[in-house]
């Protein structure tokens, strides 16, 4: 039974959305991915972090972004969190092409992402106090 954990926090600025993205994939090596499922577990921190930065805390880059890995048996588990404004309605949030800052010419299409590029996503935010993504993901060939 295979059990490790980790924990990181960054300043919420999209120069740190590659270092999320690097530490945890580096962390989840140790489970043996394909090089398909590193780069899924890339794409996916990629869109939770940068999700945190613009919508949570619409580009504060006082604020900090909370990045913890978890390795239970074959099953990686990654949750992002921001404290920033939260997101009034989860399930409108989820839907495609939704998009709370269409100045930016966002493409709505983040939780879908990472929707694709994990076995699953579950969001769970309080407006005013931020928002959480779990996220997981199962490998086959983890010794």
């Amino acid at each position: 039974m295979s059990h490790n954990r980790m924990k990181i926090e960054f300043l919420s600025k999209s120069e740190n959305e590659s270092f999320a993205r690097v530490v945890v994939s580096v962390f989840a090596a140790q489970l043996d991915p394909t090089i398909e499922e590193i780069n899924d577990i890339k794409t996916a921190i990629s869109e939770a972090v940068t999700n945190a930065i613009i919508h949570g805390y619409e580009e504060d880059s006082t604020k900090m972004v909370e990045v913890e890995a978890t390795i239970e048996d074959n099953e990686l588990t990654v949750i992002v969190v921001d404290k920033g404004k939260g997101i009034n309605d989860v399930k409108t949030a989820r839907e495609p092409l939704f998009t709370s800052r269409p100045d930016l010419e966002r493409s709505g299409m983040g939780f879908t992402v990472m929707e694709t590029f994990m076995d699953s996503l579950e969001v769970i935010s309080t407006q005013g106090e931020g928002t959480k993504v779990i996220m997981k993901k199962t490998f086959n060939s983890a010794v």
